[in-house]
């Protein structure tokens, strides 16, 4: 257990926290056709409306923030160094949700799970170590993940 706790703090997966403030919209244009295989002309017959991103990233602006990822144990649920990921504190955290947590102090990004009554947080890459959370450490959720905002690579 020593072992596996040691290999979890190692992992700093949090680099910054970013409050939401919203100051203003965001809108942009909405194509109205789905793309599949390629990709339509951007022409303005194809603009349906415009879409304010607060309205459809942002559920609850007072329980919402942003952090910042800074490793890796999480790159087989898509998450990367660099993303920025929305984080909502109103929403239950619960089994197989990616959460953001506090262990001992320190800030990780790492999936819910409970398996024969046990929960753990577990990273979505082989090369880093579940962790059970017992009583014997320091454990908080601090939201769970909404959105990861991902450059494409």
């Amino acid at each position: 257990m020593i072992e596996k706790l040691f290999k979890y703090r190692t992992d700093s997966s949090i680099s910054n926290i970013l409050n939401y403030k919203r100051t203003h919209s965001l809108h942009r244009p909405l194509l109205g056709n789905e793309v599949s295989a390629g990709f339509p002309s951007p022409a303005q017959d194809y603009i349906e409306e415009n879409l304010d991103l607060n309205e459809h990233l942002i559920a609850h602006p007072a329980a919402t923030y942003f952090v910042k990822v800074d490793g890796y144990s999480m790159v087989e649920a898509g998450i990367f160094p660099g993303d920025i990921l929305i984080v909502d504190r109103a929403v239950e955290p619960d089994h197989k949700k990616i959460v953001i947590a506090i262990v001992d102090g320190e800030l990780t990004v790492k999936r819910l799970y409970k398996k024969n009554g046990k929960w753990f947080l577990n990273p979505d890459n082989p090369e880093f170590s579940s962790l059970e959370i017992t009583h014997d450490i320091n454990f908080h959720i601090w939201g769970v993940v909404i959105y990861s905002i991902h450059k494409m690579r």
